[in-house]
């Protein structure tokens, strides 16, 4: 166990405990019941598309093998987190070990990273067929496809890992083994420390900035490139086309980066924010993609919702 010391710190606690949501402590068996069938929805919802993208030929195109690659990170990350903050809610089970903690924010930032990065090859793919049509096939071959998941899923893996090094090489004396959260979180760790964390802090920003920073910035400049190509389209029913085609992707984009922002920022400004809401809205934020993405891409993608009706044994009357 931690070792107390003289001004009332603890030496690094080998075992942690988390809070949960605090002020919402005598309720949160009753949250866990909506977070857990999100969570049921999002691993049915998701595994679909994976077993209905991987056993139909025609959907081996750049944008459903990108699109495969969000449902499985989105099944990765919902369960890295939900077990746990339903263990936390349901059966007392607050405890982690130190270096379970650490590996469960790898995960948890990794999969965030990942599912950004697979927000923006899906973006440029959409840019390359609406503004190059002629020139998409030659651009997304196979080999590019295959060099995009494999950045995008090292990128954030490989930044990741400073945070977790500073944390266990730098920080060894902590004001509490209390986490105020339902998961480990890098900020939510970086707090119990009393030692200076200004280089966790600035490093944490500058990941989160080549991470999510850049790929919202090349993702809206694709859809302002699209647009412009798209309102130049001389045929109505060719922009409406268009527009189909990129409706899902730019819900899903909205949905996540909106929570994103909240969440990161909230953490500069927690003084005036409630910390049940930062908590709530940061456990929603991880929760809510996994969740609404099937549903999205199911009902916006024809080739997809005609499949799930055909594997119902509906006829699809749509």
């Amino acid at each position: 166990m931690a070792l107390p010391i003289t001004n009332g710190t603890l030496f690094m606690p080998l075992i942690l405990t988390f809070i949960g949501i605090p002020g919402l402590e005598s309720v949160q068996c009753w949250i866990g019941i909506p977070l857990c069938a999100m969570y049921i929805i999002a691993l049915i919802g998701n595994s679909l598309i994976l077993i209905i993208i991987n056993s139909e030929p025609s959907l081996r195109e750049p944008m459903y093998i990108f699109l495969a690659m969000l449902g499985a990170t989105d099944i990765l990350l919902s369960t890295s987190i939900v077990p746990k903050m339903l263990g936390i809610f349901w059966f007392h089970l607050p405890e982690i070990y130190f270096d379970a903690c650490l590996f469960q924010m790898w995960l948890i930032h990794t999969f965030q990273g990942i599912e950004s990065g697979a927000l923006l090859a899906m973006a440029l793919d959409r840019y390359v067929a609406i503004c190059y049509p002629l020139r998409h096939a030659m651009v997304f071959t196979q080999q590019l496809v295959t060099y995009i998941a494999v950045g995008v899923t090292l990128r954030p893996a490989i930044l990741v890992i400073p945070c977790l090094l500073l944390i266990k090489c730098r920080l060894k004396l902590y004001r509490t083994k209390l986490i105020s959260h339902t998961y480990c979180e890098h900020m939510a760790l970086v707090k119990l420390a009393t030692e200076d964390v200004y280089i966790n802090k600035f490093y944490g920003i500058l990941g989160a900035f080549i991470v999510g920073g850049l790929d919202f910035t090349f993702i809206t400049l694709s859809y302002i490139q699209i647009f412009i190509t798209v309102f130049r389209l001389p045929l109505k029913e060719a922009r409406h086309k268009a527009f189909n085609t990129c409706i899902p992707h730019i819900c899903v984009f909205f949905q996540f980066y909106l929570l994103a922002f909240f969440s990161f920022f909230s953490h500069r400004f927690e003084s005036y924010i409630p910390s049940y809401v930062h908590i709530t809205l940061s456990s929603l934020y991880l929760l809510v993609p996994p969740f609404l993405n099937p549903f999205i891409y199911g009902v916006k993608t024809k080739h997809i919702r005609d499949k799930v009706v055909k594997m119902l044994c509906f006829k699809d009357k749509t």
